[in-house]
């Protein structure tokens, strides 16, 4: 149906203004931090010829087979045929373990049953990737990404990532206060990447990258993915992000294709109306729509948005990106050790937005090689150690936590250093 039939009359028109407004009303909400979320996304893969590409029928079928299936999680497919499960707001890290670990097992069997698996790789080693998904949202952004080479590609088809949700936090300052969690996920960020690096690249301009993932985001168009600048707060230097980034498409019907304007940001269509690009005048549904199509490493939605994690390797991989990030954002004392390393790490490698800046950069190639990195990883997950059992962890969790620590972080190593280089890339990965 047309955005505007006479049975649904156009929606008003957005002013600058209000656009600032909304803006600021709807990407922090504050208050105090209770809850915790997280995005797990998967490949699915063969489970006997893991390294040959699926057809697209087998995928529709482990997806649909997931979507089937009772689950608390939200499931949804990335481009590439990705699976991914979104857990709903959980008032402890408990609930969000149990619910997501629940919800896995059952997703799992179903996908066995048609000689599936779920692999945690951020990065997809099989070649030529492929978009399954057809929609004027994927069109649009394939066309959008490709004026500026093949990283947008990569990251639609061939990436995966674990993303966790915390709360924005207090309106208040202080180490709970908004403004400070918004700049410790920045200054925390390259950590993270280092610490759980798990794309390697071995050929290709990321080669010997051990977060290539990271490499492509910092690849696809930079007012996109880049974080804003942070020496204002976090409200105006979003908003400011937001509305100076270019317009990716404007929709229309869903059977013709989304217009594609060259060289128009959110802030030039709501001055000019986008008249004389032929476009009409931008509404607060195209601005929601706007903010789905930015992908920083923090993306604020009410809560923020952790975004830069890869997809982490075995069964409960996922559960310790999970732990550290809510251990270390809502236990006050991990929190300010954090802050405090994290901004020390910050300082030494100089400043510029993130993934762009050569801390994050280091992180990306060398992970926690990288003899700075390495010490303040070890730091924050010592301090996320011993917070856990003051938010009431399960023993599980503590223990698959310190295993990880002791297995990567303590050893200056990643799972990348890891990860089994025997699948193919190239011709030899085609069916």
């Amino acid at each position: 149906m047309s955005l505007d039939s006479p049975d649904h009359p156009p929606p008003a028109s957005l002013t600058e203004t209000q656009a600032e407004e909304l803006l600021h009303g709807i990407c922090f909400k504050t208050g105090p931090p209770r809850l915790l979320g997280a995005e797990l996304e998967w490949l699915v893969l063969d489970a006997e010829r893991p390294g040959r590409p699926l057809p697209p029928e087998r995928l529709r079928a482990a997806h649909a087979a997931a979507h089937a299936l009772p689950l608390n999680s939200e499931v949804t497919v990335e481009p590439g045929g990705q699976l991914e499960l979104s857990s709903p707001p959980a008032a402890s890290l408990s609930a969000c373990v149990d619910s997501l670990q629940a919800d896995l097992t059952a997703v799992r069997a179903a996908l066995l049953s048609q000689g599936l698996v779920l692999d945690g790789s951020g990065c997809d080693p099989r070649r030529p990737y492929r978009r399954m998904l057809a929609s004027p949202r994927y069109d649009a952004m394939e066309s959008y990404f490709d004026r500026t080479g093949p990283a947008g590609r990569a990251m639609m088809c061939g990436s995966a990532s674990v993303q966790v949700c915390v709360d924005a936090g207090y309106e208040e300052p202080g180490i709970l206060g908004h403004g400070r969690r918004w700049r410790l996920a920045h200054l925390l960020g390259a950590v993270l990447v280092a610490a759980f690096a798990n794309s390697p690249a071995l050929e290709g301009p990321y080669a010997g990258w051990r977060c290539a993932r990271q490499g492509i985001w910092a690849d696809i168009d930079g007012r996109r993915a880049l974080a804003p600048p942070l020496d204002r707060s976090p409200r105006d230097g979003w908003t400011r992000q937001a509305l100076d980034a270019e317009v990716m498409c404007v929709r229309s019907d869903a059977d013709e294709p989304w217009a594609l304007p060259r060289g128009l940001t959110f802030r030039d269509w709501l001055r000019t109306g986008g008249g004389s690009r032929g476009l009409r005048p931008p509404t607060a549904e195209d601005l929601d729509y706007h903010l789905t199509t930015l992908f920083p490493p923090v993306r604020p939605r009410g809560h923020m948005e952790l975004r830069m994690i890869d997809a982490q390797p075995g069964d409960d991989g996922w559960l310790v990106p999970v732990a550290v990030v809510h251990a270390l954002f809502d236990d006050p004392e991990a929190a300010e050790t954090a802050y405090r390393v994290t901004k020390a790490l910050a300082d030494t490698y100089g400043s510029g937005p993130a993934p762009r800046n050569p801390l994050w950069r280091s992180a990306a190639r060398r992970a926690l090689a990288d003899p700075e990195l390495r010490a303040a990883a070890k730091a924050c997950f010592l301090a996320a150690a011993e917070a856990l059992p003051r938010l009431g962890a399960s023993a599980h969790v503590r223990e698959t936590v310190g295993a990880f620590t002791e297995r990567f972080v303590l050893r200056g190593r990643c799972p990348a250093d890891e990860a089994p280089h025997q699948l193919p890339t190239g011709s030899e990965a085609r069916p």
